[in-house]
């Protein structure tokens, strides 16, 4: 799945934010303007009917001057439209045919009246304000009555908030080209660290020194634990390799060397015996190949099997069972101890087997002389499961556990590979697992643990 790229994410988790509070300004503003435009025209609106009813008392009820018309127009932004009557109701001046309040308003009294209408089919704000004035010797109340049309204050608030809108988004625009090259250059490190690891070879493995910002240190220990993890490996498989191929030239040597004497033997009970001894060498070449083989595989990073639940006092029987005829052929005595219920862990039966196997062989191999039997039994405490082999040979100690266990290792010259204990030491680590060296009065005792499925 492709995903976009961090530049482009931190750039929209900043920005996002910002237009969203830049629209909820751009609305606020509007609103705001509308306020305001509102109260500027209705105080216009007041000033106009002011004037006008000053005019009209200064003048004796005559029309108003021509300047005090220029100064309502000035002052109120638009054109307004004024009526005005004397203290006895007469028409003085202004606009024939005011704005009328509607019917269902009408009980409201007051000397300053605001209110919307309809006039010449158009909406409009209407001012009327009713005051007791005197007139030569007439007194009474003047009632002057000005309006406006809502369009021209609609008009003055969307200019208001046009200009609101321009500004947000001016500022807008300037806050995401600083948070673009912000991010561009911020994340310039990356980019650095993205180049010198691109101009490494491929056989260079070594840790990463250069300094890096502080959110990307987490990255760089990681990759530094990998590479160190990946170059481990691959000096352990180089290293296996080249045993490998020193191990498997000695038993190669040796049937080649047999395949030869049984082609040059002078009579037939000559080749009986180099056949014999042919066979022996072949035997010892293939279990040296497939202890290798089992080697490399228990090397692997990664196994599936691993957490598949397996009865262990079956595997142990199973392979027993395989085991039993050979050592039995060797003149040894086999004796096998199992429990009478299941014992269950998670792990791979094949590479228990195998271990098993080797457990058994390394006592056959090693006890020297003086071996006469080997007991295999299978254990189980609260943890863990323990298969333990034991022999009454020459026999092992704790102190010898590095060296036994060591890959190619041998205590003492025999026909063996040196990987019998490896490999079992290899099923013990990859199950989680222990191998142990037991002290014994007599001969060697060797335990395999693996921990018990929950």
């Amino acid at each position: 799945m492709k995903t976009a790229s961090l530049r482009l994410r931190l750039f929209g988790l900043i920005l996002m934010p910002l237009i969203a509070m830049a629209i909820v300004l751009g609305y606020w503003r509007f609103l705001v303007a509308q306020q305001t435009a509102e109260e500027l025209f209705d105080r216009s609106l007041l000033s106009a009917a002011l004037a006008i009813s000053r005019d009209v008392v200064m003048s004796g009820g005559d029309a108003i001057l021509p300047s005090t018309r220029d100064l309502i127009r000035d002052a109120s932004g638009g054109e307004v439209f004024y009526h005005a009557t004397g203290p006895d109701g007469i028409y003085v001046t202004g606009y024939a045919y005011p704005p009328v309040k509607p019917r269902f308003d009408q009980n409201t009294q007051s000397n300053r009246l605001l209110f919307e209408a309809i006039y010449r089919g158009e909406p409009v704000r209407v001012l009327r304000v009713t005051e007791r004035v005197t007139v030569d010797t007439t007194i009474g109340n003047a009632t002057v009555t000005v309006w406006q049309r809502l369009a021209d204050r609609q008009a003055f608030a969307s200019l208001l908030a046009t200009r609101a809108a321009a500004l947000i988004l001016g500022l807008l625009a300037t806050l995401a080209l600083v948070v673009w090259f912000g991010v561009k250059f911020g994340l310039r490190p990356l980019d650095d660290l993205q180049e010198a690891i691109s101009m490494r070879s491929p056989d260079d493995l070594s840790k990463i020194k250069r300094a890096v910002p502080l959110e990307t240190q987490g990255i760089v220990t990681t990759l530094n634990r990998l590479f160190g993890q990946v170059e481990k490996s691959i000096d352990a498989h180089q290293a296996f390799i080249s045993d490998a191929a020193h191990q498997l030239r000695n038993p190669a040597a040796a049937v080649q060397s047999m395949a030869e004497a049984v082609r040059d033997a002078k009579d037939s009970g000559d080749r009986d015996e180099r056949i014999s001894e042919l066979v022996t060498a072949a035997r010892n070449s293939s279990r040296v190949a497939e202890q290798l083989l089992s080697l490399d595989r228990l090397m692997q990073p990664g196994h599936p099997h691993l957490s598949k639940q397996a009865d262990l006092r079956r595997v142990v029987e199973e392979t027993c069972t395989a085991m039993g005829a050979q050592v039995l052929s060797s003149g040894f005595e086999f004796e096998v101890d199992l429990p009478d219920q299941s014992v269950l862990i998670l792990g791979d039966e094949l590479f228990i087997a195998e271990a098993i196997k080797n457990l058994i062989d390394n006592a056959q191999r090693h006890g020297g002389n003086s071996l006469s039997s080997i007991s295999l039994s299978l254990s189980a405490d609260t943890h863990q499961a323990w298969i333990t082999v034991e022999d009454d040979g020459k026999g092992l100690t704790p102190e010898q556990s590095e060296q036994a266990f060591g890959r190619f290792s041998q205590l003492e010259p025999a026909d063996g590979s040196g990987l019998g204990l490896a490999i079992v030491a290899s099923v013990a680590e990859r199950h989680g697992g222990k191998l142990a060296i037991n002290r014994a009065p007599k001969g060697a005792s060797i335990s395999l643990g693996i921990p018990l499925a929950d």
